[in-house]
């Protein structure tokens, strides 16, 4: 593919990796600098070998961002530097404190500082997945993790997202968690039942599939028969922040519920036991 052609192509796609670095990185002018540095890449690959040409600069847009969210902690960014490929000529105007502002009114200022919330790991599968659609079996890689341990980051950013949105009653919620708890202590399957929403889903990851439990269970009759008479080891615990349960062997987590809470119902139930996953959670037991 001659340069031109190579160019044109690449063009085609600017938009999209502009926005998708500017949901990572949350400014335009570094999400500037991975597209030129996704160029600069291309220009020096083998585009013959490439099949699925947005799909692989998206992935390079994603390594770059990730990149550079993990070192923000440790030093400052430091400028691109100048190369004999230079970037194809941008119609957009340079960047200046304006085009901050569109960004931010774009993506929504409060969801860019939730998202400065995250971990890197978490940014990028809530970003890609949630916002762009990229199948997790696609970001796991860039991740080094398996799709499913991919989904629960995505679904502990979604929460962080939801909740700083929607200012829960985190009081109520544990009030919540700990009656659903005891009913099911107690095998009170009527009490589980009335703290059910009527769409309420069960989901287990397959490590929790492996020790035994149902994959998944929908509707607040199936979901209570999951948990009548049991849960007896797990304890109310704050799982990133959120009220839910965990099972403990020793110092280590086992298993951990992690709830979805609208009002007093609970619309969704995840039960997690990867290893992978749950050395990432922030985990606090609330009652020993």
């Amino acid at each position: 593919m001659d340069d031109e052609v190579l160019a044109d192509e690449f063009d085609r796609h600017r938009a999209h990796l502009r926005a998708v670095a500017q949901r990572m990185l949350g400014s335009t002018g570094e999400a500037d600098d991975a597209v030129q540095e996704a160029w600069l890449r291309l220009t020096r690959s083998d585009t013959e070998a490439i099949d699925n040409l947005g799909g692989w600069l998206t992935t390079v847009v994603a390594r770059i961002c990730l990149d550079q969210l993990r070192s923000r902690t440790s030093r400052r960014e430091t400028a691109l530097p100048e190369t004999e490929a230079s970037l194809p000529a941008d119609p957009a105007p340079a960047v200046d404190p304006e085009h901050e502002a569109v960004l931010a009114d774009s993506v929504g200022l409060a969801l860019l500082v939730v998202l400065d919330s995250l971990s890197p790991a978490e940014r990028l599968a809530f970003v890609l997945h949630d916002l762009f659609a990229v199948p997790f079996d696609e970001i796991a890689p860039l991740l080094d993790r398996t799709p499913e341990a991919t989904r629960q980051l995505a679904s502990r950013a979604r929460r962080r997202v939801r909740g700083s949105s929607a200012a829960p009653d985190r009081s109520r919620q544990r009030e919540v968690v700990r009656a659903f708890l005891a009913a099911s202590r107690e095998g009170d399957f009527e009490g589980l039942l009335a703290l059910l929403d009527p769409d309420v889903v069960f989901r287990a990851d397959a490590t929790g599939v492996s020790f035994g439990a149902d994959a998944e269970a929908r509707g607040p009759h199936a979901v209570a028969e999951t948990f009548s008479g049991r849960a007896k080891a797990a304890q109310l615990a704050l799982v990133d922040g959120v009220p839910g349960l965990a099972w403990f062997q020793g110092d280590r987590p086992r298993v951990v519920f992690d709830f979805l809470v609208d009002g007093d119902r609970i619309v969704g139930i995840d039960l997690l036991a990867d290893p992978g996953v749950l050395g990432e959670m922030e985990l606090e037991l609330v009652e020993r």
